[in-house]
């Protein structure tokens, strides 16, 4: 599965990640396998829909992950 991932968190990954799907997989289990902390992520859409960490992701889900954006 495609993981979209922007801003801060392209650092070292690139635009998009690739995270093996399995049944029961959800947003805790996609940010422990990038090594990205719950609370460091802001935005977490799945379909272009906010969703929670919590949320069981379907095999053909499309998630996108957004950092806090600094600036003044």
């Amino acid at each position: 599965m495609e993981v979209q991932l922007f801003a801060t968190f392209r650092e070292g990954r690139g635009k998009t990640a690739d995270i093996t799907w399995y049944e029961g997989i959800n947003g805790y289990t996609i940010l422990k396998e990038l090594n990205l902390e719950p609370d460091d992520v802001k935005i977490l859409l799945i379909n272009g829909r906010h969703s929670t960490p919590d949320d069981v992701i379907k095999s053909d889900d499309i998630i996108a992950l957004f950092p806090a954006v600094g600036g003044g």
